[in-house]
């Protein structure tokens, strides 16, 4: 072999490399920009609310998509989380829960399916006084806002007490799988796979 030969076998192994960067530099950057994360009742965070409809006004102005993540920051000790259903929701009862109690603060979910989802702190009264969220989770990242239910009046909710105010705490995190993010690196590995698959055929 030649040296123009092994120089243009070098020009094309250069080249390939290069296109594999480019391409993982893309996919990462849509990989990272394929989800959402929300921080629940945003400055306020996870808390005893001024007035019971705070969680559902927050909720009907985001947007929330499978693949996205919820952050709920509380002190540990003061708040948890507990995914509940309707009628849990509803009636602030975690008696049907439908997963583990969030202790620890700050918990983090992330949204596997699309649909309504309901969430309540089942400390005291805290539900009663509005610290509960319920959010819709559309299907595609590129749908509009879409309001979710609005809290049911409960017993109780004469007036809120003062909720503690502390750091948040660390705490465990949850979380699910992530259907685009998957699907995203999915492709970002066929197209690495592909592109080794060429450098092969180039250099033999």
């Amino acid at each position: 072999m030649g040296v123009g030969e092994v120089r243009v076998y070098l020009s094309s192994w250069i080249g390939v490399v290069v296109t594999m960067a480019a391409i993982n530099i893309i996919l990462e950057g849509s990989v990272a920009a394929a989800s959402t994360r929300h921080v629940v009742g945003g400055a306020t965070n996870w808390t005893i609310p001024s007035a019971t409809t705070f969680y559902s006004d927050w909720s009907s102005s985001q947007t929330f998509a499978v693949g996205d993540t919820l952050v709920f920051n509380f002190p540990t000790g003061i708040h948890n989380v507990i995914p509940v259903p309707k009628s849990g929701y509803d009636g602030c009862s975690s008696k049907q829960q439908l997963g583990t109690t969030m202790a620890n603060g700050p918990a983090t979910v992330t949204i596997s399916s699309p649909g309504i989802h309901y969430y309540i702190c089942g400390i005291g009264s805290h539900c009663s006084f509005g610290q509960k969220l319920a959010i819709t989770v559309a299907s595609s990242s590129t749908s509009s806002p879409t309001a979710a239910s609005s809290p049911s009046p409960t017993a109780g909710s004469g007036g809120a007490p003062n909720s503690p105010a502390g750091p948040t705490s660390p705490g465990a995190a949850e979380a699910g799988p992530s259907t685009s993010a998957s699907s995203l690196l999915r492709c970002r590995f066929s197209f690495t796979v592909v592109a080794f698959l060429f450098a092969v055929i180039v250099l033999i």
